[in-house]
């Protein structure tokens, strides 16, 4: 019999383990597997719960869901690179969800509506003391107050955000959406002292009384390098520049400014020095465009807003208004070497963006503390360093640095450090595995892009107003939609009208299926139709 290849119902195969009879050899079995996406957050988060939420419309629901694991949707909405959606198993087929984009809707809806997170803990009568008000210092609190702790977070500077406020500028993070999301934390009940510089780490805990400490101190001090200077005009730091633009205190460039380096904040400080009135704002660089650590999507923006970038070039001499340029060429292993070319740019001030690093003081000061070999604090596995009840993440632990990866040590310390105040480590569960798209039964693939966030165009990005918005209601439901519920059963019936023996048994909204083993042949029609893959056919228990 030739099948339509509409015929969206798979048949049996009979031919392999599937195979029917007198005696049944194999079983189906529900058996829920790890989303892509969900693996890829750094931050832990539960996307595909909250994914089906929205999906439902019900928005407050999917909020509640996700602020379980982080604190701030729409911050991270916004400045997330979302590898989640990198690991998405939609791309095999059109475009992947466009998760960022759901998540921060969601964000800006409680913030519209004024949601109020919904928790309950017994206090523990325990008081821990966060050092840092950035991403991870505000996370960790986050979770220590939803377990019943209390927290106090000192901070050096005048406003909390960390580098999310003083390194990510006002056009891709709105202040406004960053203070309401931090204020949603501290209404929790989590003290905040700003201005509050620590300098003695055993001091302060002795003085404030805190059972444990998570030092949360973000990479504020930027990166030297020796360049020989002649005369050299004016020369600064990226991260004191954009800190310098965050407190009202730009100084003044002059018309052409150059960017030395070839990162994130490198693309920030040149489309900020646009912004501020640079006529002529260049990037230098001293490997290609494939080897840059800023993310693709930076760079496509700078140049689109006419900031010229110079790939394969490093700075050999500075002078009082022009520079001595060596173009390199980048060998096999991806590093770049000199070539004994020379050119000449001008340039009235120079921003050097090369890095940042932690200031480690504070550190040396606590007696028995190992640092590690590359700038940072060593930790255990329990985020705690070598000195007992000391516990450390974000910035100040070697990793990746981005906002993201910080709100996940938050979280990750927040719970070994309820773990060794209550004297029960805190164990992760068992891993299950992960669902890739070839385990998948996708019988109804589709074209169905994603939904595009409105842009403002680059001729009218002048000030630091946002330039992407946010989803309207019907197109964050649509895009909710667009999620394969990758290795768990989301109800879709598939099983249920694939079985001809009557075998599936539906339990009602939210309570899923369960399988009658005295109607059930063992065919895995149920196995084959299901599109997420969250039935496994297993071997029959032998008979006696």
């Amino acid at each position: 019999m030739n099948k339509s290849k509409k015929d969206m119902t798979l048949p049996p195969d009979l031919s392999g383990l599937s195979g029917t009879g007198p005696v049944r050899r194999h079983k189906p079995i529900y058996r829920d597997s790890l989303p892509p996406c969900n693996h890829a957050c750094p931050a832990g988060e539960n996307i595909q719960a909250w994914l089906a939420l929205a999906q439902e419309g019900r928005n407050e629901e999917a909020w509640q869901s996700l602020i379980e694991n982080n604190p701030m949707p729409a911050v991270h909405g916004r400045v997330c690179y979302h590898p989640c959606e990198n690991s998405c198993n939609r791309a095999q087929v059109d475009q992947s969800v466009s998760i960022h984009a759901v998540e921060r809707y969601l964000g800006d809806q409680a913030l519209k509506n004024g949601w109020k997170p919904t928790w309950s803990a017994t206090p523990s009568g325990k008081k821990v003391l966060i050092i840092g008000a950035g991403p991870s210092g505000l996370s960790c609190a986050w979770h220590l107050r939803r377990l019943g702790h209390q927290v106090e977070i000192h901070e050096a500077g005048p406003m909390a955000g960390g580098m999310m406020r003083f390194g990510i500028p006002a056009y891709r993070m709105p202040r406004d959406i960053l203070d309401r999301e931090i204020q949603q934390i501290l209404d929790t009940g989590v003290t905040l002292k700003l201005n509050h510089k620590v300098e003695d780490v055993m001091a302060e805990r002795q003085r404030g009384g805190f059972d444990a400490v998570f030092m949360a101190i973000g990479a504020h001090l930027a990166k030297k390098v020796d360049i020989p200077a002649r005369e050299a005009g004016k020369i600064l730091d990226a991260v004191s520049y954009l800190d310098a633009v965050e407190r009202g205190e730009a100084p003044k460039l002059g018309r052409r400014v150059a960017i030395y380096g070839g990162g994130n904040t490198a693309m920030d400080a040149s489309r900020t020095a646009r912004r501020l009135g640079a006529e002529e704002v260049m990037i230098i660089y001293r490997r290609d465009r494939e080897h840059m650590p800023a993310h693709a999507f930076e760079a496509d923006e700078a140049i689109e807003e006419g900031i010229k970038i110079n790939w394969l070039r490093t700075i050999r001499q500075i002078d009082s208004d022009a520079m001595t340029i060596e173009e390199m060429e980048v060998d096999a292993n991806g590093r770049p070497q000199p070539t004994g070319r020379f050119e000449t740019l001008n340039a009235d001030s120079l921003i050097l963006a090369l890095g940042q690093e932690v200031d480690l003081a504070v550190l040396k000061r606590i007696p028995g503390i190992v640092l590690h070999n590359d700038g940072v604090v060593d930790v255990d596995e329990h985020m705690m360093t070598s000195v007992s009840g000391i516990f450390a993440g974000g910035d100040m632990v070697p990793s990746e640095r981005t906002v993201t990866i910080a709100t996940g040590h938050g979280k990750k310390a927040a719970r070994h450090i309820d773990g060794w105040l209550r004297n029960q480590p805190y164990s992760k569960p068992e891993p299950v595995p992960v669902m890739e798209y070839p385990g998948l039964h996708l019988w109804y693939n589709t074209d169905a892009d994603a939904a595009h966030q409105p842009e403002i165009t680059p001729e009218q990005r002048e000030g630091f107003d946002e330039i992407i918005g946010g989803l309207t209601d019907a197109q964050a439901r649509y895009e909710a939609t667009r999620c394969y519920s990758c290795g768990n059963c989301f109800e879709c019936d598939g099983c249920y009208g694939a079985c001809p023996e009557g075998a599936v048994i539906k339990l009602g909204k939210g309570l899923r299926y369960r399988f009658d083993y005295t109607l059930c042949s063992g065919c895995a029609a149920c196995f084959q139709q299901c599109p997420c893959h969250a039935i496994e056919m297993v071997a029959e228990e032998a008979r006696k």
